[in-house]
């Protein structure tokens, strides 16, 4: 397999020689690296690599070029290389074509030329972008495992998409149309394939593994690595990452238990523009990774896949019940397990989940429905940033939105970039009334609420973003929700006790809980499982530092 490349186009001869040399000090062992002083020969060399099929990972291209703008030259790269990462090389006295650069063509970074010293202005910089590039896509490298599945498999998808969540590159190779597949099929014996098969480099196999044999091959941690902590954290969404940082870094010995991926239904968002810190954005998936690094950095226990089953209080201690049986006593709990799509209740869609109908979706599925028709329902930000992921992949998006204007649900700046993408189309006062097939999604009608005129569409690919209900169906008679099932915590727990009693019914502290305690001493909520929360990723990142604030405070009391 060919190295991804790293292309520089600079019409600067000497300041194109520096940054390619800083490249090939650091990057050639994995990457090939081009450069480029004419833009129009730099795009017929991205041609030629489409053509041979050989990945393109990040473009660094000077602003101020002669003959052709860096703008320009990235609208045209764009069409080739949609998932390469996007670099514009500016000078100081062109801070504001950098910025304009950001809005107009979505470059991921804008980075001050001659980037010297690299080990400082250059590398860090490109270190995570190209994490985020292999990540994004599960862009195999050499030694990648390899998955042998079926594009239609709900199966086949649960592994894909597991590793993409978790960050494991890999080589896919579909059953249906890929020779290579077939040949290693035959080669391990299988004569009739059951997908998925997924093959590791160390030469052993796996067929249709659940998602708990492969965090185990892979090297998660899958079980708590003591019984006892003094903080657990369920949920490891933004706000659990963000408690588990500022816990951990602050001396408590802290535990996360996860269910199924770090990063919860932000990892899903291919771009958050509106993220304090990251003019150019920074996508849901790279959130996750950093944070989960940064966590990692100061030892907290991940552990991944768990099922918490249950909550319960034993004295002094608060105990977290797991799916295997055991069980992990602490002094504090924090629930951060977020929130979950709510289904689609349509003729024909269940047995279809998986198959082509998806709640929720990566850059990775994007990548599977090129040149494809797709269709997302969901008329919120997350539905946004999808939108304007999956258009740079696939012939046309079209977003289905109940409401009558997008602006009742989605932020200012997704509605205008989506109202600048051509191949965007927004269908209002629209719904699915069923969806088509046996095996994989052949079609979907869509109904026109204000004719109810109702019209039958092809597809293979409908992705579900339509809002979210929390999972505390385990925590039922232990703290008190709404009757959604959200967790009430703090001022929303006066209300239980009505006007002449304050404090919750229940409650048995002289104080009153702290403003992200539930209704039990010593458990708190943080983020889109809560109450009264605000369903932001920064709001979560924030609830989850500020319950660590409460936390000390609730020790401190009981010491």
């Amino acid at each position: 397999m060919a190295k991804p490349v790293l292309l520089v186009v600079d019409d600067d001869q000497k300041a194109l020689e520096l940054i390619v040399q800083d490249l090939e000090q650091r990057y050639r062992d994995r990457y090939r690296i081009i450069g480029q002083t004419s833009a129009s020969e730099a795009l017929e060399k991205l041609q030629q690599l489409k053509r041979d099929n050989e990945p393109v990972a990040l473009l660094l291209v000077d602003q101020q070029m002669l003959k052709m703008t860096g703008a320009e030259f990235l609208k045209q790269a764009a069409d080739l290389f949609p998932a390469a990462k996007r670099v514009f090389l500016t000078s100081y006295n062109d801070a504001k074509g950098g910025i304009c650069a950001l809005k107009e063509v979505g470059v991921d970074v804008t980075l001050m030329k001659p980037c010297q010293p690299p080990d400082e202005n250059l590398y860090p910089i490109l270190d995570d972008l190209l994490a985020d590039w292999q990540m994004a896509l599960s862009t195999p490298t050499p030694g990648s495992l390899i998955i042998i599945g079926y594009r239609f498999s709900p199966e086949s998808h649960q592994t894909r998409d597991f590793l993409v969540r978790h960050g494991v590159s890999f080589q896919w190779l579909d059953v249906e149309c890929d020779e290579e597949a077939r040949r290693l099929l035959a080669a391990a014996g299988l004569k009739a394939p059951r997908p998925p098969v997924v093959l590791f480099p160390d030469g052993t196999m796996l067929i249709q593994p659940s998602n708990e044999e492969i965090a185990e091959k892979i090297g998660l941690q899958v079980r708590p690595g003591r019984t006892s902590y003094d903080l657990v954290i369920v949920g490891a969404g933004p706000a659990g990452l963000a408690a588990a940082v500022y816990g951990t870094s602050e001396g408590l010995r802290t535990v996360m238990m996860e269910r199924y991926a770090p990063g919860g239904q932000a990892a899903l968002s291919s771009k958050i523009e509106n993220y304090l810190g990251f003019p150019a954005g920074l996508s849901g998936s790279d959130l996750a990774r950093r944070a989960v690094i940064q966590a990692k950095k100061f030892d907290v226990e991940i552990v991944t896949p768990q099922v918490v089953t249950g909550v319960c209080v034993e004295g002094s201690a608060r105990v977290v019940r797991l799916n295997d049986g055991s069980s992990v006593r602490s002094e504090v709990i924090l629930l951060a397990t977020g929130i979950e799509w709510r289904r689609l209740e349509v003729p024909g869609i269940e047995r279809l989940i998986g198959a082509g109908v998806y709640y929720g979706g990566t850059l990775a599925d994007a990548s599977l429905c090129r040149g494809e028709d797709v269709y997302i329902v969901g008329g919120a930000n997350s539905a946004g940033q999808a939108a304007l992921g999956f258009s740079r992949y696939v012939r046309s998006v079209t977003l289905l939105v109940r409401r009558e204007s997008l602006s009742q649900s989605m932020s200012q700046y997704l509605i205008e970039q989506i109202g600048a993408t051509p191949n965007i189309k927004v269908r209002l006062r629209c719904e699915v009334a069923e969806v088509h097939g046996e095996e994989r999604l052949e079609a979907i009608t869509v109904l026109d609420c204000s004719t109810q005129q109702k019209e039958t569409v092809p597809t293979h690919a409908l992705f579900i973003f339509i809002g979210g209900l929390p999972h505390t169906e385990y925590l039922k008679g232990v703290v008190k929700t709404d009757d959604h099932g959200f967790i009430l915590t703090g001022p929303h727990l006066e209300k239980l006790g009505g006007d002449h009693h304050p404090p919750p019914l229940g409650w048995p502290l002289e104080r009153d809980p702290f403003w992200l305690e539930c209704s039990v001493p010593g458990i708190f909520a943080a983020g889109d499982v809560r109450h009264g929360s605000v369903k932001r990723v920064a709001a979560s990142v924030g609830e989850g530092a500020t319950a660590v604030l409460f936390i000390h405070e609730y020790l401190s009391s009981n010491l």
